[in-house]
């Protein structure tokens, strides 16, 4: 294709080195040409979501194709008996012994061949036959499966246990979450970490106004907006607070980093303020919180565009790996560590690194009556039976320090504390198993001090001796370093004429200046070594990302989360822990590959796109790279899900295709 030809298209194209991708569809040129005497844009975007070839013409053509796959179809169906008659007469005269083989192979040819036939069948008659998934009702705008409250109590779950995560055949729904009446586009960052729209969220301005820890009490409401900005007087409140931290550890400077600090989970985290100073320090913070049916934790946080996950610690195990992060940090968090004899502080021990931090704020740690005494001594006595070492202890708050040298497990006292895990329950990265009263990672290779580990950001590309951990080499590591660093300038090229201010933009919007931008957040769903978030950093994007490892494929969170990163284990025939339209842009490379070859009955690709859609918010970007006949299903599918969608070539890669679709901003009609 030459440039002269591609007027509209030109955006497109800007800034990739090496024509690395280029758009492929057929429609395009059409478009292209009564552009030349409409310039009426029915969409922001008209260059990259065009579909205006000739009606008649079209239909010709479609039933053209059609006929011929019905032809195609018949004479593989033909072929098949052919090969069954014949291979009826060749088990017929073999062996016994290879009767039973042959017929297995058999039904596994014939399995194989209605899988196929389906597969063409939804590539070539899908598009036709599909219809648009209906919107959900208004209560299910803040939907959330496997952890929706009503759901667990129509169980006949107790107090308590609504909280933990349940799914069950029917946690999905087969329709699109809408956005609330009022919706309105986040704010760019960086003022949107600060500032967001009251209506975005389900909360009410009274649990806005409430006392609670003091990330809580940092929230200011102002007409339609809820403020937590920097600049306030009480922001000072949490500045001391962090500064207290990093004394009672032995931080000079506050400098996290310098003491083998950079990730910190952050339980029951309040509304994010935190984690979002922490950020201008280079410390990530992922925050969870039981789900919420309103004013949730988690959900602000990330409306804020922070890191956040809704997570219980009521029966499970995180689904995080052993030795995990750096700090762990619980303000007021509501966790009664005293209760089921300690097994809560047994998980904070598991994902928490070696020499890391326990930081805990409660009324508790000053206990006047004898309840509270007789609980804060279990808990003190605990941690001790479990080789933490109590650093200070200042006004609410107490740090502990989780032992560098597993020594001192054997050298307790016979009976005191849980013993060490077996190797049969020695589970690295359990996803969702029941919580156990064992201590985890003792036997892991990956069992190094934090101190002894490079400090960030140095950390996230790690040397031979690192990756020889994981049973990595470096070589390849370098050449997917290097892969991920031409597609992401590949990706920025396709998306910031649309993400930054130098396209159209929606009406009443000003010129944002950089580095305000559209993307605050990543969601790639199959995250492999972390390659898009190294290669996002190293072009000094402002995003982080959701590192998810698919339990379909290989396990590589471990060494994700020792480069810094944050992240999570998750079967994508699930539902994601998260809220709707938490999400700016959502990336899956290769994830349709590695869930079809799973062949899960229960699973669909419809299902996990819907899912997608409840993650995305409105106008927010989905870019999905696999072989050329799944994107083509995958493009079929958008048509119900109402997404926009354009197939580029990858170039130098016959088989591999890039699907590039935005989430439309329908709004419901008020009644």
């Amino acid at each position: 294709m030459k440039e002269g030809n591609l007027p509209m298209s030109m955006p497109l194209q800007r800034g990739i080195s090496g024509g690395g991708v280029r758009v492929v569809s057929d429609d395009l040129r059409d478009s292209q040409m009564k552009d030349k005497t409409d310039n009426t844009l029915r969409s922001p975007f008209p260059f990259l979501f065009t579909d205006k070839a000739d009606p008649y013409t079209s239909r010709n053509k479609q039933r053209l194709m059609l006929l011929f796959v019905k032809t195609a179809l018949v004479l593989i169906v033909l072929l098949a008996l052919a090969g069954s008659f014949w291979w009826t007469i060749s088990i017929s005269t073999s062996s016994s012994t290879d009767h039973v083989y042959h017929r297995n192979s058999y039904r596994r040819l014939q399995e194989q061949l209605v899988s196929d036939l389906l597969d063409i069948g939804d590539i070539f008659v899908g598009p036709t036959r599909w219809k648009e998934l209906e919107y959900c009702d208004i209560e299910s705008e803040n939907y959330v499966p496997c952890f929706n409250v009503s759901e667990n109590l129509a169980l006949g779950y107790s107090d308590g246990v609504e909280n933990d995560r349940f799914c069950g055949s029917g946690s999905r729904q087969g329709c699109l979450v809408s956005p609330p009446v009022e919706y309105k586009v986040p704010l760019r960052w960086p003022t949107g970490k600060d500032v967001i729209w009251f209506r975005n969220v389900k909360i009410t301005a009274d649990q806005v106004l409430s006392s609670g820890s003091i990330n809580k009490r940092m929230m200011m409401l102002d007409d339609d907006q809820v403020s937590f900005r920097s600049a306030s007087p009480m922001f000072d409140e949490i500045e001391d607070y962090s500064h207290q931290i990093a004394q009672m550890i032995g931080i000079k400077n506050d400098n996290f980093i310098e003491a083998g600090v950079r990730t910190i989970l952050d339980i029951g985290c309040g509304y994010g303020s935190f984690g979002a100073h922490l950020l201008s320090k280079q410390l990530l913070t992922m925050c969870i919180a039981n789900y919420e049916a309103s004013g949730s934790q988690v959900q602000l946080t990330l409306e804020r565009g922070l890191p956040a996950m809704i997570a219980s610690f009521v029966s499970k195990q995180l689904p995080y790996p052993s030795l995990s992060f750096d700090m762990l940090h619980c303000s007021s968090c509501g966790i009664d560590w005293d209760q089921k004899d300690g097994l809560l502080l047994v998980e904070v021990d598991r994902v928490l690194k070696p020499g890391g931090y326990f930081v805990w704020t409660s009324p508790l740690t000053n206990a006047r009556s004898k309840d509270d005494l007789k609980r804060w001594n279990f808990v003190h006595d605990f941690a001790e039976s479990i080789c933490w070492t109590l650093l200070s202890q200042q006004d609410k708050t107490v740090v502990w320090k989780k032992t560098t040298k597993t020594k001192c497990y054997s050298s307790r006292k016979p009976g005191v504390g849980p013993s060490v895990c077996s190797k049969g329950h020695e589970v690295e990265s359990p996803y969702y198993k029941p919580l156990q009263m064992c201590l985890g990672g003792t036997r892991s290779k990956r069992w190094i001090p934090i101190e002894g580990r490079t400090r960030w950001p140095s950390r996230s590309n790690m040397n031979k001796t690192e990756l020889s951990l994981y049973g990595l080499h470096q070589e390849e590591v370098g050449e997917d370093a290097e892969n991920w660093k031409v597609t992401v300038r590949e990706y920025w090229s396709l998306l910031s004429p649309l993400i930054f201010s130098d396209h159209p933009k929606r009406p009443g919007d000003e010129d944002p200046s950089p580095p305000y931008n559209m993307l605050r957040n990543v969601l790639d769903m199959n995250a492999q070594l972390g390659g898009l978030n190294s290669a996002l950093l190293e072009a000094k994007k402002t995003v982080w990302v959701m590192n998810v490892v698919p339990t379909a494929g290989p396990n590589h969170l471990p060494m994700i989360l020792d480069r810094g990163f944050v992240g999570v284990l998750h079967d994508w025939c699930e539902a994601f822990p998260s809220y709707p339209r938490t999400y700016d842009l959502v990336h899956a490379d290769n994830l349709l590959s590695l869930q079809t070859s799973q062949h899960r009955s229960s699973c669909s690709l419809l299902n996990i796109f819907t899912e997608i859609d409840r993650l995305l918010r409105p106008e927010g970007w989905v870019i999905i790279r696999d072989t050329a006949q799944l994107v083509e299903t995958a493009r079929a599918l958008t048509t119900q899900l109402k997404w926009d969608a354009r197939v580029i070539e990858v170039e130098n890669s016959s088989e591999q295709r890039l699907l590039i679709c935005q989430k439309p901003f329908t709004k419901r009609q008020s009644i």
